[in-house]
């Protein structure tokens, strides 16, 4: 049984305008929040990184609550993001893996068949992980707007665990899938269950909504979507469905894969900046919420320019209830924190009484 400071958070939240899109309702403006909004081009964000590698950062439930506060106390977005990184679940599965600057995840010794598949361990997030749980309670009695908890898709966490590091076309995960199709199907299944795990887990915790990223799934041709990965997708938001929370689903280069997604689950889906927002609400019938698309590049150009691109944004969903305006990825290094005030603010007053 939820304890009454929860039941009283979901209550004061139960109009908040984020909330109110991911349930296609009509709220007092269009909700604006930006993945990466806490990250490196904040100059607060930096000084505190400076005392921690990635992975202690994120380990530290006092760090971990002003970080994700940073850009909801400087910029009023409508939601929070915990602050954490996909990679997280690999310490419970106990892999050797480091988030080298400049590089991303780094795994030690990539997973090759069937036999290391095997040897991966199965853990309980609530024990393994209660770092993540212990943010989102300090979190959850302080914020004012809901609070996004989220993980990585199971095929992006396999394509870390496969290729050992980032790739530009992700050959070795797709040759995995392809010569050996049993330990691929046992591998995400075992990442489904990880994933379900470790999101309930936040759901438990406190948070408002859960975020899937599936960030480098748009190098799969469809066909190979629906027979590799939709079953696996599918189970994983059915389970999730029973949180009672809202589910974005999310993945960049997706244009030709988002009625797959939708199949998939999701309440929400996210459209990467490469696809005309109106276009892709059409093809997913406008029976879900969609989340996007400003393109990140765009706030590093001058106000009038950001603008511009806001309002073409806005333009293509026309006012109809269901949109969350974002990024069409996370905020890039170095991109000028006025900037990112100038948009959030933007689109809040714009929309206002809309």
């Amino acid at each position: 049984m939820k304890s009454d400071w929860r039941v009283e958070r979901r209550a004061q939240l139960a109009h908040a305008p984020f909330l109110q899109a991911c349930r296609k309702e009509k709220s007092s403006h269009t909700p604006v929040w930006l993945m990466r909004q806490a990250g490196r081009y904040q100059a607060k964000y930096r000084e505190i990184r400076a005392k921690y590698s990635m992975l202690e950062l994120c380990q530290h439930p006092e760090e971990v609550t002003r970080v994700t506060l940073l850009p909801i106390e400087q910029f009023g977005m409508d939601a929070a993001i915990l602050f954490s990184d996909i990679t997280i679940p690999y310490l419970g599965m106990n892999i050797d893996f480091d988030i080298v600057p400049g590089v991303g995840p780094v795994i030690e010794s990539p997973l090759k068949d069937e036999a290391d598949v095997g040897r991966l361990e199965k853990f309980c997030s609530k024990e393994q992980l209660s770092f993540v749980g212990e943010a989102i309670q300090l979190l959850t009695r302080e914020l004012k707007v809901p609070l996004i908890g989220f993980a990585g898709a199971p095929f992006t966490m396999a394509a870390y665990l496969i290729e050992g590091k980032p790739s530009k076309d992700f050959k070795n995960v797709r040759k995995f899938l392809f010569q050996q199709p049993d330990a691929w199907h046992t591998l995400m299944s075992y990442l489904t269950d990880i994933t379900i795990d470790y999101l309930k887990m936040q759901v438990d915790a406190g948070v408002d909504a859960l975020q899937v990223f599936d960030s480098w799934v748009g190098a799969l041709h469809p066909r190979t979507y629906e027979e590799y990965l939709l079953p696996h997708m599918s189970r994983l938001f059915t389970a999730l469905g029973s949180t009672g929370v809202p589910l974005i689903h999310f993945g960049t280069g997706t244009a030709s894969l988002l009625s797959l997604m939708r199949r998939a689950g999701g309440d929400v889906i996210g459209i990467d900046w490469r696809t005309p927002l109106r276009e892709s609400w059409d093809a997913l019938g406008r029976e879900c919420a969609v989340q996007g698309n400003f393109d990140p590049a765009v706030l590093f150009a001058d106000t009038t320019r950001i603008q511009q691109e806001a309002d073409r944004v806005l333009k293509e969903i026309g006012g109809e209830p269901g949109h969350i305006f974002n990024l069409g990825h996370g905020v890039l290094p170095g991109t000028p924190e006025d900037h990112v005030r100038f948009l959030v603010e933007y689109v809040q007053e714009t929309t206002a009484g809309a």
